[in-house]
């Protein structure tokens, strides 16, 4: 450790949380004027740099640690956390002294093992004295050489920086909010924003009604008051009063007598601001940046302005706030409701999209009538406007959300008619992106005003923009997001939802890809999702919607996201036959979908039972020859192979292709699927010959049609290379493997089902060609994976461990491919239940 009695050889690292940032800019000053070496991660790090290795490096070089206490720093998921407890451990030095230096900066009770360690207030006393305690704390107990000063005479500061947590002499914000908590990172951004110029930078926190946009400023300016001289908050709803608030400014700093006119207090206030810096105006909830720029003064202190309009180009720059994380808004629930376990704080965060000002209602609602989570809820899905209007905003809120939303909507359809009812659709749409292609490519399906703008993309792009300048929506590259509580609230006073609904309906229907399975239409089924969710398909009425419902859950199992996809299709199916009976066209369309996402996780057995009921309700409904029909028998064919029923289904495919070729042609795909159900029972069945014949026309054919990429050509491509390595051509098969392999990673990705597959067979290969440790490495990595995405008992991951532990045998490691058997056979015993796990090859 340095000398102690040499400052300028001392180097100090400040450790603190974030919210404590300006108590570390003052210690980390005062101590530079005292000659000491600092390192303070705001003035010394830059964006982009490795924070963890730039903390180990700072606290390795250091002689001494300060750490600055408070409640935020002892949040134990914090990295100050580490910190302080690396240097505690630590052994005393020569002379019995800790490089840990710990002092309070606000009222907190330390870690019961930091309880023993002496920490000095800094905090609650003069800054001259808060001064003279940091320095005493980062060197040894001297006495005083200068006169002690008299308890009774106060004392002046020794320069012009105020310890933190002071106020300037002028000033008119209003009390901090003590609930107040997170957004750190959006206070030190504006922060740093703020002081990156020499001029008078102007901030806009802009953002939807209800984030907190108010918030954020009154917590910036009771943060960081001491670096300021003068702070004013000045209302700029209406524009005509701002006048006389600035004028009350010119008052109180001595500028003007209280009589004054209005243009005599503006040029003495701007005069006086343009010498000068140390200064910071808030001017909070502006409309319009015409209606505040001859307000605006010009000089080298700071602006901020609040306002729920994105348009502020050439005034200020904009800061975009979004709703909490969820980190802050359970810890914000848990602050006012300290009985709320994680779990329905988590439920009520997202049930209320995170959103600020519906988080702290609700708490204040739970806090007053104890009502259960579950009953809260409930209320918040069927009445969320009267459950957002219910009772006072909480601290810092104007309006109760249902009221600040609803009246905003009306002033917007009062401005601009076509544009509230565009926002009327966009509120029966998902809290996601809402594409704006929606409306431009279909403005037949609109009402007439509307469909008028929708024909004009820059007309339209006006309208949508008009959303954001009232705080009703986001406005993203794909169109605009309104918050699901925006939503919510705008649905329940939607006069006639039934027509909106309609609507957007037939929007939907219009837009969706007709294929769900193909990988270029997966972007826009992506965009649409959400969309199609919040239309509610399961209690439609509408036939075409729900075929679009099932369209898109197809997408899903095409593109291999069977953890969503799945209880999808189980609430669709239950719903739609609940509603419309069993033998309604929807429902076994659903029970098809659904077959299908039960034998993508394994359970075969209920996947063929709901095949053959289906399968069987068909043929009576609609006959044999009907192409629902003859697709579920497509389908229960592969059951029937999966299940190890080989025989009956080469008979049911054998039919079924032959059915398809006399009815749809050689080349329909359906008929190309029947053929390659068929060439897989063949191998089975121990005739490689006739499926590599099946399957080399069928992958010709889906060449040609459909593309050497689309995932069924690749899948036909899967199916003839298990062909060449039954008929003993593994270097043939190993070629297609390899290619197969490339293009599935590259178009469905590494994770995918399909993509391991190719990776296993590709391994398969491999071996065959005493290529050992190269399959062995494929195999680990497809089994991980399996692992990973499916879970330990899914069938096709048994394959894979069974298939990795042939190869372990290959090299030598008997010991690792018995625990591997061993292991599989007990997860295939575990999982078993009623349904047969497929035999593998």
């Amino acid at each position: 450790m340095a000398d102690m009695g040499q400052p300028s050889a001392v180097k100090i690292f400040v450790s603190y949380a974030g919210p404590d940032r300006p108590w570390a800019e003052w210690a980390a000053q005062q101590l530079e004027r005292a000659s000491f070496k600092v390192e303070l991660d705001a003035w010394d790090w830059s964006a982009g740099d490795n924070f963890v290795l730039r903390m180990n490096d700072a606290l390795a070089r250091a002689d001494l640690v300060l750490a600055l206490c408070s409640p935020s720093y002892f949040a134990r998921d914090r990295f100050t956390t580490d910190e302080w407890a690396s240097v505690l451990a630590e052994r005393l030095d020569s002379s019995g002294r800790r490089r840990l230096v710990p002092v309070r900066v606000a009222e907190v009770t330390p870690p019961l093992i930091l309880q023993a360690v002496v920490t000095p207030d800094v905090f609650g006393i003069p800054e001259h004295q808060a001064r003279q305690v940091l320095l005493q704390a980062v060197t040894r107990p001297v006495r005083p050489v200068a006169e002690v000063p008299f308890p009774g005479r106060p004392a002046e500061p020794t320069d012009g920086i105020r310890v933190p947590g002071s106020r300037p002499p002028i000033w008119n914000v209003r009390r901090r909010n003590p609930a107040f908590t997170g957004r750190e990172r959006q206070l030190a951004h504006l922060r740093e924003q703020l002081c990156s110029g020499d001029r008078a930078l102007v901030q806009v926190l802009h953002g939807i009604g209800g984030v907190g946009k108010t918030e954020l400023a009154v917590e910036y300016a009771h943060l960081f008051g001491n670096e300021y001289d003068l702070i004013w908050w000045i209302p700029a709803e209406r524009p005509e009063l701002i006048g006389d608030h600035l004028a009350a400014l010119a008052v109180k700093a001595g500028l003007i007598a209280a009589d004054s006119a209005t243009p005599a207090a503006m040029e003495a206030i701007h005069q006086h601001l343009r010498g000068r810096s140390r200064w910071l105006l808030i001017f909070d909830n502006a409309k319009r940046r015409d209606d505040l720029r001859p307000w605006l003064p010009d000089g080298p202190g700071h602006l901020i302005i609040t306002s729920r309009n994105t348009l502020w180009t050439g005034v200020a720059q904009p800061v975009d706030l979004d709703v909490f994380t969820r980190a802050e808004s359970t810890a914000l629930l848990q602050t006012h409701l300290p009985d709320l376990d994680d779990q329905n704080a988590n439920r009520l965060a997202q049930a209320l999209g995170d959103l600020p000002l519906a988080i702290g209602q609700a708490a204040d609602m739970l806090a007053e009538t104890h009502v259960h989570v579950d009953t809260y809820l409930a209320e918040l899905r069927t009445h969320a406007a009267d459950l957002l209007s219910d009772g006072q905003p909480p601290s810092g809120y104007p309006a109760p959300l249902a009221a600040a939303v609803t009246v905003a909507a009306q002033k917007l359809a009062a401005d601009d008619p076509v544009a509230g009812q565009l926002l009327t659709l966009c509120a029966h749409l998902g809290p996601e992106p809402i594409p704006t292609d929606l409306f431009t490519d279909w403005p037949n399906v609109l009402p007439a005003s509307l469909a008028a703008v929708a024909c004009r993309p820059i007309a339209l792009a006006r309208t949508v923009g008009q959303f954001g300048r009232y705080g009703l929506a986001r406005l993203t590259e794909t169109g605009p997001l309104l918050h699901r509580l925006t939503q919510a609230v705008l649905r329940d006073v939607d006069p006639d939802p039934a027509s909106a609904r309609l609507v957007v309906d037939r929007l939907l229907i219009a837009a969706s890809p007709r294929d769900g399975t193909s990988p270029e239409w997966w972007p826009r089924w992506t965009q649409l999702l959400p969309h199609i969710l919040a239309a509610s398909p399961a209690t439609s009425d509408n036939a075409s919607l729900r075929y679009t419902a099932d369209s898109a859950i197809w997408h899903l199992f095409a593109r291999g996201d069977t953890r969503t996809a799945l209880p999808l299709a189980e609430q669709l199916h239950a719903e739609w036959t609940d509603r419309h009976g069993p033998d309604d066209a929807s429902s076994l369309m659903a029970a098809s979908t659904l077959a299908f996402g039960y034998r993508q996780v394994g359970r075969y057995q209920q996947a063929r039972d709901l095949d053959v009921d289906t399968l069987s309700r068909r043929q009576r409904l609609n006959g044999d020859d009907h192409p629902n029909t003859l697709a579920s028998a497509n389908n229960l064919a592969v059951y029937l192979h999966q299940l190890g029923e080989i025989e009956r289904a080469r008979e049911l495919n054998e039919d079924t292709l032959a059915r398809q070729r006399r009815l749809k042609g050689d080349d329909h795909l359906a008929t190309l699927a029947s053929a390659n159900n068929l060439a897989n029972d063949l191998r089975r069945l121990g005739e490689p010959e006739r499926a590599r014949e099946l399957d080399e026309d069928t992958l010709a054919r889906q060449r040609r049609i459909l593309g050497d990429d689309h995932p069924d050509t690749l899948t036909s491509a899967n199916n003839l290379a298990n062909d060449l390595r039954q008929l003993g051509k593994p270097e043939r098969a190993r070629e297609l493997d390899e290619d197969t392999l490339a293009r599935r990673r590259r178009i469905l990705g590494d994770d995918h089902p399909d993509t391991l597959t190719s990776a296993n067979n590709l391994a398969n290969d491999l071996h065959r060609l005493g290529q050992h440790e190269r399959a062995r490495q494929l195999a680990q990595d497809a089994l991980d994976r399996r692992l990973r995405v499916q879970g330990v008992n899914h069938p096709d991951a048994l394959k894979s461990a069974v298939q990795l532990a042939t190869y372990l045998q290959a090299l030598g490691d008997h010991e690792g491919a018995r625990k591997l058997e061993l292991d599989a056979q007990a997860r295939r015993r575990q999982a078993r239940g009623g349904d047969q796990p497929p035999r593998t090859d």
